[in-house]
């Protein structure tokens, strides 16, 4: 008679051991998809910022055409379309992000960003048009800015650049963007301080570097400013006043930044060289 009860108390046993491996396996489960969750978000800032542009795409690719709804792999492979210079691409994957449910005012600014990359500038216009004006970021208002010089507002320009500065740490792209645009609009001399300023923020940055001396040389001022430079972007920078000297009519003294130039660098530099060889050969016509 003791061994139905018996019997009985080992399935409950059973029963009881299974119901608990089952909740240590979900239990364990759990953990390893948080565990996954970290490993994929770290892989997918790896894949948007030091992984190849190329490499980030196909990452992302595949990783879209595993989890097509989620709008994290979409944004992360329009971005890297974007930072591979596949721009064309960029907004059509930007759109797709833009039209999600789960869309934010910032993927409209990134979408914004790819259309001017794309040279669609009246579409990019609209977008940043479309998003409230209670949505302030820097990269929002580098954007307007740029819209503003390309629409020759110069009013608002300078406004919406003026403010992108105080938005950031780092202002030297916005100041060269900023010095450029009173560059094209013969303001040479805030053009000249703009660069001046980009560069003090950012040494590295050779084309303020380059605007610098664009701007000087278009005030008739051909003298390298004081600032670090190699010995390449010294030759570099000679070349420019040169052929700025010469645009200017300044023929004798562009041959000579032009020599300085070839002197300078330290390898072969065929470009100076070969100015250098027209002028002469003009002068000797």
């Amino acid at each position: 008679m003791r061994h139905p009860i018996l019997l009985s108390l080992c399935a409950a046993g059973a029963m009881a051991l299974t119901a608990c491996e089952k909740q240590d396996n979900e239990a364990i489960d759990r953990k390893f998809q948080g565990v996954n969750v970290i490993d994929e978000s770290n892989l997918n800032d790896v894949m948007l910022t030091t992984a190849d542009p190329n490499e980030g795409v196909a990452y992302f690719q595949r990783s879209v055409g595993e989890n097509p709804d989620r709008i994290d792999l979409q944004r992360g492979l329009a971005a890297s379309l974007v930072r591979a210079g596949r721009a064309t691409e960029g907004v059509a994957a930007w759109k797709k992000v833009v039209a999600h449910k789960e869309a934010t005012d910032n993927d409209r600014v990134e979408m914004a960003d790819a259309l001017i990359r794309n040279n669609d500038w009246d579409r990019a216009e609209k977008t940043l048009n479309e998003i409230p004006p209670t949505h302030e970021t820097f990269k929002r208002y580098r954007l307007e800015a740029m819209v503003a010089d390309s629409n020759k507002d110069w009013k608002k320009a300078d406004s919406f650049y003026e403010t992108a500065v105080g938005m950031t740490t780092r202002p030297a792209g916005v100041m060269n963007n900023w010095g450029y645009s009173k560059l094209s609009r013969g303001d040479y001399a805030d053009a000249e301080r703009l660069f001046s300023d980009a560069v003090r923020q950012d040494t590295t940055l050779f084309t303020a570097k380059n605007n610098l001396v664009l701007a000087r040389g278009a005030q008739g001022n051909y003298a390298l400013p004081v600032m670090p430079v190699s010995q390449t972007e010294r030759a570099q920078l000679l070349y420019t006043l040169g052929l700025s000297a010469v645009k200017k009519g300044d023929v004798t003294t562009g041959k000579g930044l032009l020599r300085d130039a070839v002197d300078t660098h330290p390898q072969h530099f065929e470009a100076a060289v070969r100015s250098l060889a027209a002028l002469e050969s003009n002068v000797v016509n």
